[in-house]
Formats: structure tokens, C-alpha cells, sequence
């Protein structure tokens, strides 16, 4: 099992960052897979951004070049940078995990999740 924690939300003005978080305890093997996903009110989630365990990463087109996905594996935490946020980038944010050897943003991919965290941006 796997559990996962974020942190790091909160209310940003247009044009701000922040850093999301996601703490990662209980089994954890060499090859897996870690997203982050965002929901908005009464639509389906959505992927943000996704990292394998050899390093490689994906990005929704609309958070190219303004979101950064890393891991510090020493640590077991998922980071999500936000830079230049939007109002349209308001939502919760989840993070998640699965044993998997792709960098995929498919939710229905993932086993484990977080338990969401807000982003607010005001424009």
C-alpha cells in the first residue's frame, strides 16, 4: 500500500507561483509512475503532469512551460512547481502513484491517491 499526502496549496494572485507537495510513505518500488491531476467543481478529473521512475515527464498542453514536475526520491516527495498561474488554474489538486514503467496522465491508470489539496487564483 501506498499512502499520499500534499501540501502546499492556497490563494495566489494571476501571475504568482506555488509548490505543491506530495509526501509518499508505505511500499514503494523501483519502477513506478506519480502524477499530478486537478479537478474542477463537478467536471472529471484531469492530468497535469506525470513522471516515471526512470525520470521522464509529460504535461497537459495547457500547463507547458508553466508547471514543473520533480521528485525527490531520496525523500519520497512528488513536487509540483506553478509558475505564472492563471485563474483558469484553479481547482484541486491531487497527486497519485501506481507501479507502472510509463509517464502516463490517464487517472484510471492510477491505484493510489492523495487526498487533494485547493489552488485558488485570483485574477
Amino acid at each position: 500500500q501506498v499512502q499520499l499526502v500534499e501540501s502546499g496549496g492556497g490563494s495566489v494572485q494571476q501571475g504568482g507561483s506555488l509548490r505543491l507537495s506530495c509526501k509518499q510513505t508505505g511500499s514503494i518500488y523501483s519502477v513506478y509512475c506519480l502524477g499530478w491531476f486537478r479537478q474542477y467543481l463537478g467536471k472529471e478529473r484531469e492530468g497535469v503532469a506525470a513522471i516515471d521512475s526512470d525520470g521522464r515527464s509529460s504535461y497537459a498542453d495547457s500547463v507547458k512551460g508553466r508547471f514543473t514536475i520533480s521528485e525527490d526520491s531520496e525523500k519520497n516527495i512528488l513536487y509540483l512547481q506553478m509558475d505564472n498561474l492563471k485563474a483558469e488554474d484553479t481547482a484541486v489538486y491531487f497527486c497519485a502513484a501506481d507501479y507502472s514503467a510509463i509517464a502516463t496522465k490517464d487517472p484510471r491508470k492510477y491505484n493510489y491517491w492523495g487526498q487533494g489539496t485547493q489552488v485558488t487564483v485570483s485574477s
